[in-house]
């Protein structure tokens, strides 16, 4: 990965699971390049492999062949610690369900990246405060989860992955566990912030709202990806 230009490239990823009749190709040969500041969005039917192809991208799951460069970083050829180590400086994660700890409130478990990295206690908490305010948070500072709407539990898992102000956010589904009103609300509040920050946007969507608002849409059909 020699581009500055470039925070995440993928050359011949390919997955297989070993199931017991025979194994599952679900990657055949992916590529992909992804320059800094980009939107983009990965779109495709259910089971084509759009999550695993996220995961892998995230170094959350190793391929079967090829390699993932994350911020001038060979993912693949990481050890666990330092893999862990480049997902909490250069990656921010959104799922579909906000995988938000119950036990905290929402500013402790926005600044919970920062403090994980050695970032001061208090610091961190006042950056999350300052980011949960920009998401229209600010008066649900120490509400825990159970005491959030959908809505506001999603705009805190994005405050949460944008907190490190990554070179990439990685996006499973976002807006699929909430309501067409209230995805899009939260849907335009990543955006606000992808320009904010500079921060790469990946997007895994079935929404076709979604995806016509990215720069990019790729597909993922038979293990491959091709521009739409």
């Amino acid at each position: 990965m020699n581009d500055a230009q470039t925070v995440l490239e993928c050359k011949a990823l390919k997955m297989v699971y070993e199931e017991a009749s025979r194994p599952l190709e679900v990657l055949k040969s992916v590529d992909m390049t992804v320059a800094a500041g980009e939107r983009l969005a990965i779109v495709g039917a259910s089971g084509s492999g759009k999550t695993t192809l996220l995961q892998l991208l995230g170094g959350l799951d190793n391929p079967t062949a090829g390699e993932v460069w994350v911020a001038g970083e060979p993912m693949s050829e990481l050890g666990n610690n330092e893999r862990g180590r480049l997902r909490n400086r250069a990656l921010g994660f959104v799922y579909q369900f906000h995988h938000l700890l119950p036990e905290f409130s929402a500013v402790e478990n926005v600044a919970m990246p920062l403090m994980i990295r050695g970032d001061a206690p208090q610091a961190a908490l006042q950056q999350a405060a300052e980011l949960l305010a920009q998401v229209g948070l600010g008066e649900r500072l120490e509400h825990r989860p159970g005491q959030l709407s959908g809505g506001e539990r999603q705009r805190a898992a994005v405050a949460r992955a944008l907190i490190t102000r990554p070179a990439v956010v990685l996006a499973d589904e976002p807006t699929g566990n909430l309501d067409a009103a209230t995805g899009r609300r939260v849907f335009d509040v990543m955006l606000d912030l992808n320009q904010q920050f500079g921060t790469t946007l990946i997007v895994v969507t079935h929404d076709e709202r979604i995806a016509v608002q990215m720069q990019r849409v790729l597909t993922l059909e038979d293990g491959r990806l091709a521009p739409r």
